[in-house]
């Protein structure tokens, strides 16, 4: 996929896992009224985020190279962003969460590149690139914040899903690209809606994932910072929103201290938030994050941890004491007295070590699945890993022997030993043994026909997480989103309003033009009632060149302020930015 988009240094360490997802921005795609729509978002932001945005937003514009008039190109947020260690890449709406967060370790801002269309230029449940560009791109000039940024997706790729979390997140993609898209059918948006609010709903216990996910929403989309009674916005659904911008700063929105207590705080992406968490400052975002990782598998391991994965149904790794990394699609752990003693996957399973596949231990040497006790033998103190070379001989744990293990909980291997896989302390993490049997009380889970049995080594499970240890151990490149964002339909009529956009737009910019101003506001005015925003734009033109069609403007958007009662607030604002000129175009 990169070899259709202007790459960097950043770009090109992404694994293929990812780059499945990139799509080039195509940005002659942007209509003249996408380019109108920017502009008219961008202006009224800056002039109101000046006030209550983190001072690190206004900066962050200036240093990202993000314009107010047109909407940015891909190739020229990286050449900028790359100066200060990102970089940016262009997806079809949402993507997995996952996904989402392990681009963010990467220090890869992901960028849907679609733009929000006129009717919801307010607020959209879709990410569109005046969310993205406009709202991520200029906080992440911080430092201190991009590091969090970083932190919290190296963090989050790890966290721990279940099998109702992918089908919320398939349901609110769904939702978001039904309610962006033009002439959807109510009846549809709604059997959806109905859907997603059921799924929301649903008794089931949050996963890590899901908690982790509430984290990213009420910091990275919606955080602000300050205090309660002062806050500022830093949080990109607030920063890219001209409605929510506003409002999240009455007391009609709560405004609560921000702790890891946010994690149980569920959200609804399809409407305001009712609440708000503030931040004293971005080192107070990591401590939450540091305290939600210690109590996350990744650093607990352990029986729960395993159990999370097993309830997942998906890829994941378990970490043994000694390194060695499992990774698959986890099916049974037996326990005693509260710790595993064995565990078992099912179909393609990988070892590794420190992220580094084993040689031949990839899935064609594992196709079916693997199985290993974990923890001491019975009746001796030392652990097989701690045992030096002198104690692996005393206890005939040595190349040749014909050995009987049995460990705590009641686990035995019995078979002849060929040989052992060591770390580079030292540590045996593996044995590979010949006619092998293992068993547990009465139940059988190796059988010498089977054939060569590897028995990983850890007195204990130190850690468990989502996805494999070396993601080149599997196939990885399977994402076929189930739906795709719809584009516009291309009309008579929409093409010549957007072809009287483009010229009021050339107007600006001092280039020729297919309609004079005053044509452009004749036709618009005769044949496209509804629309707003070119007379906005024609108004600003004319209070510089044209007093007598500046009045006319005028008069005709307070018609339809009359007419369309729910956008005269909008047109409000567009005058009075034209008449105060407080954003040069």
């Amino acid at each position: 996929m990169l070899d259709n988009i202007q790459s960097n240094e950043i770009l090109d360490r992404l694994p293929a896992h990812l780059q499945q997802y990139i799509k080039p921005q195509n940005y002659d795609d942007y209509s003249p009224v996408n380019q109108a729509v920017w502009r008219y978002v961008m202006r009224k932001n800056v002039d109101y985020l000046s006030q209550v945005a983190h001072d690190s937003y206004l900066e962050g514009l200036k240093k990202t190279g993000i314009s107010i008039d047109c909407i940015p190109n891909m190739y020229g947020m990286n050449r900028i962003l790359e100066e200060i260690g990102w970089a940016a890449v262009a997806v079809d709406g949402f993507i997995p969460p996952a996904a989402f967060m392990e681009f963010q370790a990467y220090n890869v801002l992901v960028i849907a590149s679609d733009i929000r269309q006129l009717e919801h230029i307010e607020y959209t449940p879709a990410p569109d690139i005046i969310h993205e560009g406009a709202g991520h791109a200029p906080i992440i000039a911080n430092p201190e914040y991009a590091e969090y940024l970083r932190r919290f997706g190296e963090i989050g790729c790890k966290a721990i899903s279940s099998s109702h979390d992918y089908e919320v997140y398939e349901a609110i993609r769904e939702l978001s690209i039904l309610k962006e898209a033009e002439d959807t059918p109510q009846e549809q948006i709604e059997k959806v809606e109905k859907r997603v609010d059921e799924l929301q709903k649903a008794e089931v216990k949050p996963s890590e994932m899901a908690q982790i996910r509430n984290l990213h929403w009420w910091t990275v989309e919606y955080g602000l910072i300050g205090t309660p009674e002062n806050p500022k916005i830093y949080g990109a659904g607030l920063l890219s929103s001209i409605g929510e911008s506003k409002s999240c700063m009455t007391d009609a929105v709560k405004k609560i201290p921000y702790t890891i207590e946010a994690a149980k705080q569920e959200f609804d992406i399809t409407k305001p938030q009712p609440q708000l968490f503030v931040t004293p400052d971005f080192a107070h975002l990591s401590l939450v994050l540091e305290e939600f990782a210690n109590k996350m598998a990744l650093r607990k391991g352990g029986l729960e941890g395993i159990q999370k994965l097993i309830d997942s149904r998906n890829l994941g790794t378990v970490e043994f004491s000694t390194g060695i990394q499992i990774s698959g699609n986890f099916s049974r752990v037996i326990e005693h007295e509260g710790k595993p003693i064995y565990i078992q996957t099912e179909g393609k399973t990988a070892l590794s070590h420190r992220e580094k596949e084993l040689v031949g231990h990839g899935i064609s040497t594992h196709p079916e699945g693997f199985g290993s006790p974990i923890g001491s033998l019975k009746g001796i103190n030392l652990a097989i890993e701690d045992m030096s070379p002198r104690d692996l001989r005393a206890y005939d744990i040595y190349e040749g022997e014909k050995i009987s293990l049995e460990f705590d909980g009641g686990i035995k291997v019995e078979g002849e030993i060929i040989t052992g896989t060591r770390n580079l302390q030292g540590k045996v993490i593996l044995i590979s043994l010949n006619n092998c049997t293992v068993t547990y009380n009465e139940e059988i889970l190796f059988k010498p026909e089977w054939g060569r049995y590897d028995m990983a080594v850890g007195k204990e499970i130190i850690s468990a997480f989502a996805g494999p240890a070396d993601h080149e151990s599997f196939d990885l490149i399977t994402h076929t989103p189930s739906t795709t964002t719809i584009k516009s339909k291309k009309t008579p009529e929409r093409e010549e309003l957007e072809s009287l956009y483009e010229s009021v737009r050339n107007i600006r910019n001092g280039e020729n033009t297919k309609f004079s101003l005053n044509a452009s506001f004749d036709i618009v005015r005769k044949h496209h009632p509804k629309d707003w925003l070119l007379s906005v734009e024609v108004y600003e033109l004319a209070m510089e060149s044209d007093q007598k069609l500046a009045e006319e403007v005028k008069l005709r958007l307070q018609e339809i302020k009359k007419q369309r009662p729910e956008v005269a607030h909008l047109i409000d604002d567009g005058i009075e930015m034209a008449e105060t000129n407080m954003v040069t175009p």
